[in-house]
């Protein structure tokens, strides 16, 4: 039997070695492809499975007072994170309890096993959660010994004010992720909180940094926002209209102290008030900032605005008499009361005597819109723009016909309100010659252009009478070695269905030294429930306790002599004290 042996057809051979060259040219394509043309990728792709990129927290800005004290700064903290399904999943190849890791867990935070146990079951498929927020690096660290399964730790900053509740409503406070909440905190964040960096690192499957890869961008921390504030006047304002607040167990106070040449906020402070520091009650009302929030109305305080209206239109002098007799006016069922007749005054007596008649008198005989038109000027009805959240604009009610009665409640303070802020502002124009400066609460390095709101020969003769009524009828606002100018305000709180004729605002404003103006403070005390409740008896005392430690802070030099600071002014003429 023959066999026969065919030789393959050559076409075969080539065929394979074809579909070999074709197979080579792809896969050696793809691979130029992959290396060459999409090398980024592979290069992404590698890095998503391997590489990580860490956000580094920004420090968030200080604030300081003028003095460089600082009011917020950030301390660095450690915040413990965990990744439940990486536990869950990690446990199970080790052959571990995920239970039993969770519980050596809660022995080490202090927390309860099934609380956290509940924790861990509801996230069990996220790669995230929080354990423990911005806590102590020692706590920290002594938690991380337990080295329990997907635990971590990331660096966090936490904001503290050392001045507590003391500046709480100037300079507010963050929440936990140190974003603004209220104050300059909220007002100016974004200068406060910087810019977060960036950095990069291998880590393997369970979490542990291989190495750095050292492409790093720097945080940039915040601005620091240095303020006006001078925080030993803060602390002296604070303590004595707390201690006012205590003693006539008043509802609420508030107070301010301006530079009356640059319009800087020295002081400014609330009751009741509350410590950014601990917020594990919060009260909103008491995080309220009622000096540039609320509003009331300002009464007497007023009259010497009323009264630089009057010489400034030149129908009257400092020697001008005015006739209150018979001790009141109306106008149709309204009528407007003094204490008692004063007959014929002058415009100082006006003032001391605290007479609603004659400066309603005087008011009703100037063009319709002067009094108003002087207070639109000081800044009465509009924002004093320092930028706080939820500052009022008060109210100064413009009529298209003026009645005579509105214009007789103008001239005295009522029918229009203000805050203790926009009042200050007012007080401090008249103090610094009837040249109103921007009121700021920012450290000034420089004197501001303002306004001649007020003809400076006016300003100062109405200063000139206010010293008057310190010396004769607040003797309480005195402080001694300086001459002060002021004004008292007593007046009766709005209900549901008008003036309530048992609740009181008390108030005073004043200015020292009257000699070389400096500072202008108003005190605002808000329904005092003893005995007294008069401006010259709750607030003028305040005023002067801040005022006389004030002075020797800041290094004012004294009016008069050691031996001469009880020498009071002989007055005018007799008269009788009226408080008011």
């Amino acid at each position: 039997m023959t066999t026969e042996f065919h030789k393959p057809a050559k076409w075969r051979f080539y065929f394979v070695y074809l579909i070999a060259i074709v197979l080579f040219s792809v896969v050696a394509g793809r691979l130029f492809y992959l290396t060459v043309l999409d090398s980024a990728f592979l290069q992404n792709q590698g890095e998503i499975r391997a590489v990580r990129t860490e956000s580094i927290p920004a420090t968030r800005g200080m604030i300081l007072d003028r003095r460089g004290e600082p009011l917020a700064v950030s301390t660095p903290t450690w915040t413990l994170v965990a990744n439940p399904k990486y536990l869950w999943s990690e446990a199970e190849k080790k052959g571990l309890d995920p239970e039993a890791e969770i519980a050596r867990l809660a022995k080490a935070l202090g927390e309860g096993r099934a609380s956290l146990q509940q924790k861990f079951e509801q996230k069990r498929n996220s790669s995230f959660m929080y354990l423990k927020r911005q806590i102590p690096p020692q706590e920290a660290e002594e938690i991380m010994q337990a080295n329990v399964l997907g635990v971590s730790r990331t660096k966090e900053y936490k904001r503290f004010y050392p001045a507590g509740e003391v500046a709480s409503h100037i300079v507010g406070f963050t929440n936990i992720d140190d974003a603004g909440q209220e104050g300059v905190e909220l007002s100016y964040d974004k200068a406060l909180v910087g810019e977060a960096g960036k950095r990069q690192y291998v880590k393997d499957l369970t979490g542990n940094i291989i190495y750095e890869i050292g492409r790093e961008e720097h945080a940039r921390p915040g601005e620091n926002i240095e303020l006006s504030i001078d925080l030993r006047l803060q602390y002296l304002a604070y303590r004595e209209l707390k201690a006012a607040v205590t003693e006539h167990r008043a509802t609420s106070a508030s107070a301010v102290i301006l530079d009356v040449r640059t319009g800087e906020i020295l002081a400014m402070v609330n009751q009741p008030s509350y410590n950014p520091n601990d917020r594990s009650v919060i009260d909103y009302d008491q995080m309220r900032n009622r000096a540039v929030i609320d509003l009331f109305e300002p009464g007497s305080t007023m009259k010497p605005f009323s009264l630089s209206a009057a010489l400034a239109s030149g129908q009257y002098t400092t020697e001008s008499i005015i006739s209150t007799a018979p001790g009141f006016i109306r106008f149709g069922r309204q009528t407007i009361r003094d204490s008692r007749n004063l007959g014929d005054i002058d415009l100082e007596t006006l003032l001391v005597r605290s007479s609603n008649v004659g400066a309603s008198k005087i008011a009703l005989s100037l063009p319709k819109d002067a009094v108003w038109n002087l207070y639109y000027k000081l800044g009465i009805g509009s924002l004093v723009g320092i930028g706080f959240p939820g500052e009022s604009t008060g109210n100064l009610p413009a009529h298209p016909k003026w009645r005579p009665a509105e214009i007789a409640t103008l001239s005295y303070g009522y029918g229009l309100s203000v805050s203790t802020l926009q009042l200050a502002q007012a007080y401090a124009a008249l103090a610094n010659h009837g040249y109103k400066v921007p009121v700021t609460i920012f450290k000034q390095d420089f004197m501001p252009d303002g306004e001649q709101v007020i003809p400076r020969q006016v300003a100062d003769d109405v200063l000139g009478m206010m010293r008057s009524v310190v010396d004769k009828a607040a003797s309480a606002a005195k402080v001694p070695g300086y001459v002060i100018a002021g004004k008292t305000g007593t007046v009766h709180k709005v209900g549901q269905k008008g003036y309530e004729y048992d609740q009181y605002i008390s108030l005073f404003a004043g200015v020292a030294p009257a000699t070389d103006p400096r500072l202008a403070m108003v005190v605002m005390v808000n329904d005092p429930k003893g005995r007294e409740y008069y401006g010259s008896e709750v607030s003028a005392p305040v005023f002067s306790r801040v005022m006389t430690n004030a002075m020797a802070l800041l290094n004012i030099s004294p009016d008069l002599p050691e031996g001469l600071r009880e020498v009071r002014l002989e007055p005018k003429k007799p008269y009788q004290v009226v408080k008011n």
